[in-house]
């Protein structure tokens, strides 16, 4: 046991990225919406991170370089790195910006069944006031580097609440053979694309392959030390997606027909808990938020760095730069009166959206001989990730045509 615990690796922090406040919210919708029918949608997610993120702890590991700073140096021709490096940024900004927006709003729902909602009227603009308090609280920990012992703490309430989820999917009752029927089968309901994608963009969280790569190169430096990584990020992901699948069962048997505030997503909890879900789930949400608002700036920065060429330290006027740019522009989106549900599916559905983007150039990588010598991707490998990609790229086609009406 005691070695167990020493050869844990990142696959927990993957792991524990994904259970945030998107995925309580949209495998709820999910769950309320379409019942057990985007079960396959969840498994197909599952699948997909545990072969992305098999990809990027390798790379850490044997490359000992972040991704950004492989794809920096892979590209050789100026005009394309730089065309490179500003996609990868791009698509980074825009998808951490909207990660954030989406923690910080539902650290905000969560303290809104405690505290209500207060707004602030400046120019003639009302503004909620929660998101901006969450902000200050994020920066504060950000900035003094002192979040590590919090984050713990916040862990462990997210823990808990994947568990009262878990318990609460056992006192439903469930049909179990319905369940592994919808698990195998795929379904397209009508008006289930945006949620299909949302899952997967809730689950194989683009930042992650970078910070995947990040860390197990800190963590690992022996090639040996690839099994413990597939392991570690096997156990880690397979667990999540459980915990992920239990919400959309508990969210099932749940008699209503719209979604829009924690205590409406409490609902799932209530076989448990009765009246008191609420505030169960109110500070589950508010230690998620808080627990994802931290890392996404952080992986933004990192990611940046990388790009750049810069020096990756937490007291770097630049790495804070980066890290409060996105923390902001999170904190005004979440700020300005969209409703939260509303933005939290947006975000999951824009990272489903910019997923090809990064997943494509993780492929290239893990294809050089120069990076990676006799460990690059075997033939089964780059199978399983071009089926990913495709898949990826139809549905975020489909997605594209369908708001402008075209199908």
């Amino acid at each position: 046991m005691k070695n167990w615990f020493k050869n844990i690796g990142p696959g927990p922090l993957v792991a524990a990225a994904f259970i945030g406040p998107g995925t309580v919210t949209v495998c709820t919708l999910a769950g309320v919406n379409f019942g057990y029918a985007l079960l396959w949608a969840m498994v197909l997610s599952v699948f997909a991170t545990i072969v992305l993120q098999e990809m990027a702890a390798r790379l850490g590991i044997i490359a000992q370089k972040g991704l950004s700073q492989v794809i920096r140096e892979e590209v050789k021709s100026p005009v394309l790195r730089g065309f490179s490096v500003v996609l990868v940024l791009s698509a980074i900004v825009v998808g951490n910006a909207a990660y954030e927006a989406g923690n910080i709003s539902g650290g905000a729902l969560g303290l809104e069944t405690l505290l209500g909602h207060p707004t602030v009227n400046i120019f003639n603009v009302e503004l909620s006031v929660l998101p901006w308090v969450l902000g200050l609280l994020v920066s504060m920990l950000l900035y003094l580097g002192t979040y590590k012992v919090l984050e713990k703490v916040l862990v462990g309430l997210v823990i808990l609440m994947s568990l009262a989820f878990l318990s609460t999917t056992i006192l439903t009752k469930p049909d179990v053979i319905s369940i592994l029927k919808n698990m195998l089968v795929p379904q397209f309901p009508d008006e289930g694309i945006l949620t299909i994608v949302a899952l997967i963009g809730t689950t194989v969280v683009p930042y992650n392959l970078f910070l995947h790569a990040s860390l197990a190169k800190t963590k690992w430096n022996k090639k040996s030390d690839i099994k413990l990584a597939r392991k570690d990020t096997v156990l880690a992901v397979v667990l999540g997606g459980i915990v992920s699948m239990s919400i959309i069962i508990s969210a099932a048997a749940i008699n209503i027909k719209d979604v829009s505030n924690a205590a409406d997503l409490a609902l799932a909890l209530e076989p448990l808990f009765g009246v008191n879900a609420k505030y169960f789930l109110s500070v589950g949400l508010f230690a998620a938020g808080i627990t994802s608002a931290i890392t996404a700036p952080l992986a933004a920065a990192y990611v940046a760095s990388g790009c750049l060429d810069w020096k990756a330290d937490l007291k770097s006027s630049r790495f804070r730069a980066v890290w409060m740019f996105i923390l902001g522009l999170g904190v005004v989106f979440s700020s300005v009166g969209f409703k939260s549900i509303e933005i939290i599916k947006f975000a999951q559905v824009a990272n489903g959206l910019l997923l090809p983007i990064i997943a494509g150039f993780l492929l290239w990588i893990m294809n050089k001989t120069s990076v990676l010598g006799t460990y690059k991707n075997s033939k089964f490998q780059n199978f399983l990730g071009l089926i990913i990609l495709v898949i990826t790229i139809l549905l975020g086609l489909k997605v594209i045509l369908s708001v402008f009406n075209l199908i």
